[in-house]
């Protein structure tokens, strides 16, 4: 009797749980309107800047990885980007013309700028107008070649691939597109296609960096008197720095507060942030000086005024968008942060990849090529595999911006990660090329890059605001399927409603939970192995889908988990929503270099890069989850969450040394897979430049090699034994005096050995040269 009763009353208690999870009335009455007063009032009030910022873009790809069952037919079926014939022809011609008419050394020692006639170049072929539409003068560019046009510029010249990424980025030529009237467009749009007009865009202030949406310049709404009337304006003041083109622009995009104290405009007295484009010559615009980034000569500086009157068609839009500036600029953002920095330093990285790859067989220490090491081999493979998947991110984030996307979170990820990936492979570089690299002077290839990486890491969003702030921070209520529902529910005026909407996000979310606790549980002690992938896809590959598919659903539980026991805090515990955040970017930096490996065609030769690649970045992904287990405020949660998670343990270990030999051999060596992976290098064909010396001293060294051996098999049987001149630099003239080489051969053992000498030479200069015009000397090449 008493088991009867036990039973009936599970039985009623299972039959109340469902009724009351699948009635919803009662499920509202009895239990979400408690919980819907209580999340509100601990939920942070929202202002307009912030609900701007979170709500501004769109959600791509890595919106899948966040829910935790990625579609990977969803991601194959991505358009592959590719170049029109004009923009392939504009790449072929006016982009190396333009690599070949600057000289970084000339440029950053010397002029302090490019050239007039590189200048000139770059105005005349509309390298100032690729977003431009062509019925206002433009190319109207697709992103992926304007991401493709910046990365080869980046592997020639920083001053010149910034001038040209400024104006087809976040600036006033993107914001006249989306926003502008149409009298700014036909009046602006034309000039800039032309290179009539050099634009700029303020925001930064000494006062608000990276919390730039606390700028403290204003405008206030008055009237005034404009070329000769009285009409309606503002007095902007306004004090900004770090400004890309604004000691030479003509025209200043200008970001500020708005205030109409008098209502002039209506009701409202704080308008919010506003966009005008101010011209240079506004009387009270101060412009002209410049500051000096890490010695990149592209002109930067700062801007001020001080109650300058314009009139308030002088904002972005007409005076209907004023006070939607920092919408405006969010939007565009996503987009532009997209292109420009991930460009640039994929471009800086295939540089590296491509010259210190050939150094390393060119440079010989200890009788063998210094890539022969397995210490040298290290640093090489981490710059050839993550120079192919910065490439990857690059490719497949320009290509979602083409398909219409304003991929906020997905930028912020390509952006991070491509610049500290970039920082990486730069530092790699240094170490390999050892002295050379440290100094400066025309031979050498790698130094200003490495001088100005730091650059990267801080604009745009400084990397740890971004890593700490907004990879998870922002992505955890874009990328969510209820978290930003549940938030605009609490701020719905409708209570009822609110409560409504609450009550359907709420509980769709405990059932999402739930399904990833399972998913996660299930696929950690199946080893993912019965996960199913598109039947497609190269099967030396299956299982990188299979363990993403499983990371994405223990990400996804692990995220919700977090939420729930931290609640708000988990904005304040940035290193645990870091670690999230880089589990979010790991995923997304695995998707893109799968989606790579399969679009150009599933080439074996690079499947080494693709492996290594992928390996390392779920080895810092399973990290990142440790990190965030073992650092979990409540620590029975957290060893459970190991054990749900990691149910057998840890799947990956560090990449493989036999992968990373494999990487490391390609870059040595001349091949398709090499010229893949490096393809946007801009190569010069002649001895005189660093790179050009380099190419031909490859070729040279590797059509040597034989002949080498040979001469050193004889140096191991004593032939050339008490012959001071048998050094490791004369001893091809000892040898063809002894006839072991004969004339053909000495002659190429003489090419290589002036080609490896260019190449090794390093720059001295006299001792007065900073304060003279005096050049370094020459190199003078030893036979």
């Amino acid at each position: 009797m008493i088991l009867i009763t036990i039973l009936m009353v599970v039985v009623l208690a299972l039959v109340g749980g469902v009724l009351l999870f699948c009635i919803s009335p009662l499920r509202r009455a009895l239990l979400s309107r408690s919980i819907f007063k209580t999340y509100k009032s601990i939920l942070p009030q929202m202002s307009e800047t912030e609900r701007d910022a979170l709500e501004a873009g769109t959600v791509w790809w890595e919106g899948q990885l966040f829910q935790g069952n990625p579609d990977w037919n969803v991601l194959l079926a991505y358009p592959v980007p590719k170049l029109t014939v004009e923009e392939q022809s504009f790449m072929d011609n006016e982009v190396e013309q333009a690599c070949a008419l600057v000289d970084d050394w000339q440029v950053t020692s010397e002029l302090h700028d490019m050239s007039s006639g590189a200048w000139k170049f770059i105005k005349e072929k509309g390298f100032l107008g690729m977003i431009i539409p062509r019925q206002y003068g433009g190319l109207e560019f697709s992103a992926y070649a304007h991401s493709q046009v910046v990365t080869k510029l980046s592997t020639r010249c920083s001053a010149q691939a910034v001038s040209v990424m400024v104006p087809n980025s976040l600036g006033p030529a993107e914001l006249l597109l989306h926003y502008g009237t149409e009298e700014q467009k036909n009046y602006y749009l034309p000039r800039l296609a032309k290179g009539l007009e050099i634009p700029a865009f303020a925001l930064t202030s000494p006062w608000a960096g990276s919390d730039a949406a606390s700028i403290p310049d204003n405008g206030i709404v008055c009237k005034g008197q404009w070329q000769g009337r009285e009409v309606l304006g503002m007095r902007v003041t306004w004090d900004k720095r770090y400004i890309t083109l604004g000691p030479i622009c003509t025209i200043l995009g200008l970001a500020f507060r708005l205030y109409d104290p008098e209502g002039l405009l209506g009701g409202k007295k704080d308008l919010g942030i506003s966009c005008a484009l101010v011209p240079r010559d506004t009387p009270g615009v101060e412009l002209g000086r410049r500051h000096f980034p890490l010695n990149a000569m592209f002109m930067n500086g700062p801007t001020r005024g001080k109650d300058v009157f314009m009139p308030l068609d002088f904002i972005i839009g007409g005076q209907q968008m004023a006070g939607h500036g920092w919408r405006m600029l969010m939007e565009c953002l996503a987009a532009g942060r997209s292109i420009s920095l991930p460009s640039s330093n994929a471009g800086m990285a295939q540089l590296t990849a491509r010259t210190v790859g050939a150094y390393a067989r060119v440079r010989s220490q200890f009788k063998m090529a210094i890539g022969r090491f397995e210490g040298i081999e290290e640093p090489l493979t981490r710059i050839g595999a993550y120079t192919y998947m910065m490439d990857a991110v690059r490719k497949m984030t320009a290509g979602a911006v083409d398909l219409g996307e304003k991929p906020s979170v997905a930028s912020a990820i390509a952006k991070y990660h491509v610049t500290e990936l970039a920082r990486k492979v730069i530092n790699d570089g240094m170490d390999i090329v050892g002295g050379k690299g440290i100094c400066l002077g025309p031979s050498n290839f790698l130094g200003r890059a490495y001088q100005q990486i730091p650059i990267s890491i801080t604009v745009e969003g400084a990397n740890i605001l971004t890593r700490s702030l907004i990879l998870f921070g922002q992505g955890a209520i874009r990328c969510h399927p209820y978290v930003l529902k549940e938030m605009q529910a609490a701020h719905n005026p409708d209570t009822e409603q609110g409560l409504i909407d609450f009550d359907k996000a709420l509980f769709d979310h405990i059932a999402f939970t739930v399904r990833h606790f399972v998913r996660a549980l299930r696929k950690g002690v199946t080893g993912s192995h019965f996960v199913p992938v598109p039947t497609d896809v190269a099967p030396e590959t299956r299982r990188y889908y299979q363990q993403l598919t499983r990371f994405s659903s223990a990400f996804a539980f692990l995220a919700d988990i977090s939420m729930l026991v931290m609640g708000g805090e988990l904005k304040r515990r940035e290193k645990l929503s870091a670690r999230l955040g880089d589990i979010l970017s790991m995923l997304y930096l695995c998707s893109a270099t799968l989606k790579r490996y399969e679009s150009e065609g599933r080439q074996q030769a690079d499947a080494p890069l693709m492996h290594w690649a992928i390996w390392d970045a779920m080895y810092k992904a399973q990290m990142a989850f440790d990190g965030v287990i073992a650092n979990f405020p409540n620590r029975l949660i957290g060893r459970m969450l190991y054990r749900i998670i990691f149910p057998l343990g840890h799947p990956y270990d560090v990449p493989s040394d036999k992968i990373g030999h494999q990487v490391a051999k390609l870059l040595l060596t001349p091949s398709a897979a090499r010229d893949r992976l490096t393809a946007e290098t801009y190569l010069p064909k002649v001895e005189t430049e660093a790179v050009g010396a380099l190419e031909l001293a490859l070729r040279a060294t590797i059509d040597a090699e034989p002949i080498e051996a040979r001469i050193r098999s004889a140096e191991k049987e004593g032939v050339f034994d008490n012959l001071p001149a048998a050094n490791v630099r004369d001893i091809a003239q000892v040898a063809f005096a002894k006839g072991l080489v004969n004339a053909e051969e000495y002659a190429l053992l003489k090419r290589r050995n002036q080609l490896r000498d260019i190449v090794i030479h390093v720059d001295d200069f006299p001792f007065d040269y900073a304060s003279s015009e005096c050049q370094p000397l020459a190199h003078k090449a030893v036979a």
